[in-house]
């Protein structure tokens, strides 16, 4: 009786197993893969025919010649924030240094915007705010020997406006606005 009670349960994990792990996970993933290819595919950007990063995951730049992101210090592999307080003093010691480090480059006349002293949520956020972006433009401009004007208008043309109209801000996108940058003047 119980024998008969165990195989009969493991024939049900079995199933079960083979049914929602495997044969589900492969149905959603091959739908994915069919209605949005882009998106399912990791949302890869292309310089070429060469993959330079996602459309989803930040990037570390380095250089004046560059939009910088978001002052995380860049892990790929590691997704989460550091979950430190408005209080905590680590925090306002690194919000602090980033700061002054702005003040320091005198790239900004009004108050700096929050993404430019604070990280992300999950600390791989590709986008910055478009006052941020605003921020580096004359130095990103100088290093490229552009004009401001010409830079401030790319910033603009990347700048994403909320999503369906009223979530979330408008943001840039760092490496798409680096790689139009690039194309712009090498």
């Amino acid at each position: 009786m119980i024998r008969r009670q165990v195989f009969a349960a493991v024939r049900v994990l079995l199933g079960l197993t083979v049914l929602l792990g495997v044969l589900y996970p492969l149905a959603v993933t091959g739908l994915a893969a069919l209605s949005m290819p882009g998106r399912a595919g990791g949302t890869l950007v292309r310089s070429g025919e060469q993959v330079v990063g996602s459309a989803l995951i930040g990037q570390e730049f380095g250089g004046p010649e560059w939009f910088h992101g978001r002052p995380d210090p860049f892990d790929p592999t590691a997704s989460g924030v550091a979950n430190l307080g408005p209080s905590n003093e680590r925090l306002a010691a690194a919000v602090r240094l980033a700061a002054d480090d702005v003040a320091q480059k005198k790239e900004w006349a009004g108050p700096i915007p929050a993404d430019a002293v604070s990280g992300s949520g999950s600390g791989l956020d590709p986008h910055i705010s478009p006052e941020y972006a605003q921020l580096q433009a004359p130095r990103v401009a100088a290093a490229r020997g552009l004009d401001e004007e010409e830079v401030l208008h790319l910033v603009e043309s990347f700048t994403e406006d909320r999503s369906l109209g009223i979530v979330g801000e408008p943001r840039v996108n760092v490496l798409l606005l680096n790689l139009a940058l690039s194309a712009l003047r090498p």
